[in-house]
Order: C-alpha cells, then sequence, then structure tokens
C-alpha cells in the first residue's frame, strides 16, 4: 500500500482535534510534519533548542541536518506552527535541552508508536493509505496547490530529480487520473 496525502483540509483539522484531545504530543507531530514537510524520523529527534533561542524565543530558523540524505536543511517555521509549538512546550514544561517529543522511556519517541497512534486515529476517521510519510506528502500536496502548481518549488524543497517523480509523490497522477474518469460519463 502506498500512503497518500491528504487531500481534504476538514479532514486535517478533524484529525489534529482529535489526536490533540486524547494525544497532544502527537498532534503536535502531526501538525510538524503538515506544516513543515520534514520525514517523521527528523521531526521526532528535535530538541526545544533547535527551535528556541536561550531566552525561549523562536529562533529565526529550524536548521538541521536530515538523517537520509545528510543535506543541510533551513526551515522557517510559519505563525500557526510556532504559535502551536509555544501552547505545546509551555503545557508540557518542556526545557530548553529537553527533546520536543520525548519519550517516558527517556529519549525521544519511537518512529514506530508515533506510526500507530497516528494510524489509529486517522483509520477511526475513515482516513485510508495513511502513515507518518502522509504528513510530508500533504505538506507537498498542499504546497504545490496553493503555490499555483509550482511544481519546481515543491521538487526541490524534496531533492527530488525530476519533475514526475514529485508530481507522483504526492499524488498529483492519481488526481488527475481521478478526474479524467469522472468526466468520462458515457
Amino acid at each position: 500500500m502506498t500512503v497518500e496525502p491528504i487531500r481534504d483540509k476538514a479532514q486535517i483539522r478533524t484529525l489534529y482535534n482529535q489526536l490533540n484531545q486524547s494525544h497532544p504530543k502527537y498532534a503536535m507531530i502531526f501538525k510538524f510534519g503538515i506544516n513543515t514537510g520534514l520525514r517523521i524520523s527528523d521531526i521526532i529527534t528535535l530538541k526545544v533548542s533547535d527551535i528556541y533561542g536561550s531566552k525561549k524565543q523562536f529562533k529565526d530558523y529550524l536548521v538541521l541536518t536530515e538523517q537520509k540524505t545528510g543535506k543541510l536543511k533551513k526551515i522557517k517555521l510559519n505563525d500557526t506552527l510556532r504559535e502551536a509549538l509555544n501552547i505545546y512546550i509551555h503545557k508540557q514544561n518542556l526545557e530548553l535541552m529537553d527533546y520536543l517529543f520525548p519519550s517516558q522511556k527517556g529519549g525521544y519517541i519511537g518512529r514506530i508508536q508515533t506510526y500507530r497512534v497516528l494510524k489509529h486515529s486517522a483509520l477511526t476517521l475513515g482516513i485510508e493509505n495513511f502513515g507518518t510519510h502522509s504528513l510530508r506528502k500533504t505538506w507537498g500536496y498542499w504546497t504545490y496547490k496553493l503555490s499555483q502548481y509550482n511544481i519546481g518549488l515543491v521538487m526541490d524543497i524534496f531533492n527530488h530529480s525530476s519533475q514526475s517523480v514529485t508530481l507522483r509523490y504526492i499524488g498529483i497522477n492519481q488526481d488527475q487520473r481521478d478526474q479524467l474518469y469522472d468526466m468520462v460519463q458515457l
């Protein structure tokens, strides 16, 4: 099964709200992923000090080295994400050197546990073909749509080698196929 982006903004809001009621940590991981396009392996290892300076104010950029590619990534966190992070960090009483998503056993939350919680919540809402990679794909899908179909931008951020790879990755080719099947009604 290939995971897909979430193409419906109402589903995104509903999933986030459901997660936030029962699992605030996972809700924040979800919001972080759909607002940055980072892989789950890069999100769960973040520390508070990666986003906050010494006086607990946001840094201008989140700068990290991607685990998969080893490439440096510089991300400007948007206002929606900053607001949610502020609330989350204060409610969780996190300090600068703490992991942003701490595990109860110490260290940071696991990738597999994150998958389980997010997948379960998505299934209860009837969201199919969902996995942790859906967060990254959702960001790509909505960035493509909201940037007026600037595939080069999304391709560059994802470090893809071709536009066709990026279009397939964010599920646009499937959307186009679906539209064709809807158009032909003989």
